[in-house]
């Protein structure tokens, strides 16, 4: 009796996970490539950004918070309600209010932390983006 040892076995199962890994990795990646923005300027009044949102993201506002980087609350916020969801990346301006309503206490050459995300119906971020910026 003969013993035959099966040696392209192990080949065939890493080729096998191999393609699977690809298959699941290239099917994901335009799924989390689909939601993004990214702050644009920055200023004392109004911020910019560019977003991508899917129509099945479910996005209905962009939102923005700006503050001290070191501070326990913004000093100043905006929203822009009216967004457009169609997997192109779009421009938006959001115009900076202060946290009672009043112009928005930001000046120029002030250190900030600048908060922007593209949130749901419920105001739960689907996407964001912080960074610490001066302002011009």
């Amino acid at each position: 009796m003969a013993i035959y040892r099966n040696y392209r076995r192990p080949a065939l199962m890493a080729t096998t996970f191999a393609t699977m890994g690809l298959a699941i990795a290239a099917t994901a990646a335009p799924a989390f490539a689909a939601n993004t923005i990214d702050l644009t300027g920055v200023g004392p009044a109004n911020i910019g950004v560019d977003y991508t949102c899917e129509a099945a993201a479910g996005v209905t506002a962009i939102r923005a918070m700006v503050g001290d980087p070191n501070a326990d609350s913004p000093s100043a916020s905006g929203a822009q309600n009216q967004v457009t969801c169609d997997g192109t990346q779009q421009t938006a301006v959001i115009v900076l209010t202060g946290t009672n309503g009043e112009e928005a206490p930001l000046s120029a050459g002030q250190t900030v932390q600048v908060r922007v995300a593209l949130v749901d119906a419920d105001d739960i971020v689907v996407t964001g983006q912080a960074k610490v910026v001066g302002l011009r």
